[in-house]
């Protein structure tokens, strides 16, 4: 009785673990998206929500912006994160780019965007809080069409969140991806902070 009891405590162990290492492997997934990716080629048809009041997008007939517009003839630093007002990302991710901004402009940069799965008007609403929107362009979005065209989707249910995006960076000119580099997990800002794009431009 007591062999069966540990063989079966065992086996029970024996899952957990394979559970664990299952979640861990999710969590260490990697885009599709890879350094030589063309983003407008990739996503022809998908457009971003730039961040705007209710009133403006009304006023604009809830425009959205094609990629080529963002990319073409462009040297631009772009960085995804999983949510406006998440916590990582309010205190330190945006931050890292909002305080060296001046320095992507001194390196020849046009644009530094950030971009969520959010729609325009929480977006702007958060650039807004953080005081960020002189420094920095923030875009939606808000269907997740344009990570899941890059593979770089997310499940985060298990923080309410649902299907978001992971966290990464890239350095990209005129459409092409020069740099690339996407967090182990959603929580964590090792390589797609400001201090490591500049240092790969």
């Amino acid at each position: 009785m007591a062999s069966r009891i540990l063989k079966r405590s065992m086996m029970m162990k024996s899952t957990v673990g394979s559970l664990r290492i299952a979640a861990a492997a999710a969590s260490r997934h990697y885009a599709s998206v890879a350094v030589g990716t063309d983003l407008v080629s990739a996503a022809p048809d998908v457009r971003l929500q730039k961040a705007r009041t209710w009133d403006e997008g009304v006023s604009s007939k809830f425009s959205t912006t094609p990629l080529k517009e963002l990319f073409k003839d462009r040297k631009v630093v772009i960085f995804g994160l999983p949510g406006a007002y998440t916590g990582v990302c309010s205190a330190q991710h945006v931050p890292s780019y909002k305080k060296n901004v001046d320095k992507f402009k001194a390196k020849g940069i046009d644009s530094v965007i950030c971009v969520a799965v959010n729609d325009p008007y929480t977006l702007n609403a958060w650039a807004e809080k953080l005081e960020a929107k002189d420094a920095i362009e923030f875009y939606g979005d808000f269907d997740g069409s344009f990570h899941k065209s890059l593979d770089l989707e997310v499940d985060l249910s298990a923080a309410l969140l649902g299907p978001r995006s992971h966290r990464w960076s890239a350095y990209v000119v005129d459409g092409k991806v020069k740099a690339l580099n996407v967090e182990g997990a959603p929580s964590e800002v090792k390589v797609s902070g400001a201090d490591v794009i500049l240092e790969q431009i």
